[in-house]
């Protein structure tokens, strides 16, 4: 049966149920805007009623680390259905971040079993689904299982980025998981960019030519050799021998 208390974050479902919409799913996507690390895209469908009050859900990026992984393991347990996909850097660069985005956020969808029967996706419209769906601007704060879907798209993706600091710890994406910050910033000045950075950020790209050139000016000036020591002009003359005519 289906929970009526006046909740904004579960009433958009709600309604939505009550039009027949019975399986209801909410599809987000975590790493957009990060100029290194994958895209994490994420769909939920939680249950009606009291088990689909999550417990602290709530848009991802307002949550503690902490939180997020408490609501996490929430969403897992109670869900209905959920599915998360992950696209690499080098998919990232090769198709570009809207066409890898959308496709990203349409598979996390297509994976759900049961299949929903109604889609709510946040901010973007996602076409090519076998289902009525409507796109909801800022929708991880509005409807309960977009939110579902941002937490688990971002504590996938924070985790990945854990792992990538470990690999690549001078770059400190434990700390700014990927996005720019003057701490990346920095590191990406310093040492250039790893595999892991997406070449279609002009400034990715602006640290790799730099750091290019850095290497190249580096390298000829170690290859350089001082011809002046050799020329004879410059050579002293030899010390005169014990007893030789002046």
């Amino acid at each position: 049966m289906d929970d009526d208390r006046p909740d904004a974050l579960w009433d958009m479902e709600r309604k939505l149920r009550r039009r027949g919409f019975e399986v209801v799913a909410g599809a987000d996507e975590a790493g957009r805007g990060a100029c290194a690390g994958p895209l994490v895209a994420a769909a939920c469908v939680l249950p009606a009623g009291r088990r689909g009050r999550v417990p602290e859900l709530a848009d991802s990026k307002l949550l503690t680390a902490a939180a997020r992984e408490r609501v996490y393991a929430e969403v897992v347990d109670r869900a209905l259905a959920w599915s998360v996909v992950v696209i690499d850097v080098e998919d990232l660069d090769a198709r570009g971040m809207h066409v890898t985005n959308i496709e990203a956020l349409r598979r996390a969808v297509c994976a759900l079993n049961p299949g929903p029967d109604y889609v709510l996706t946040d901010g973007f419209p996602v076409p090519g689904l076998a289902r009525p769906t409507l796109a909801v601007w800022k929708g991880d704060r509005v409807a309960a299982c977009v939110a579902a879907a941002s937490v688990l798209a971002k504590v996938t993706r924070d985790r990945i980025m854990l792992e990538l600091h470990r690999q690549w710890p001078e770059y400190d994406f434990a700390g700014h998981k990927g996005y720019i910050t003057d701490v990346h910033t920095a590191a990406l000045e310093r040492h250039g960019p790893c595999p892991q950075h997406r070449m279609r950020f002009v400034n990715v790209r602006s640290a790799r030519d730099a750091h290019a050139a850095r290497a190249v000016q580096v390298t000829t000036a170690s290859g350089m050799v001082d011809d002046g020591a050799m020329s004879p002009s410059s050579s002293p003359s030899p010390s005169p021998v014990a007893g030789e005519l002046r």
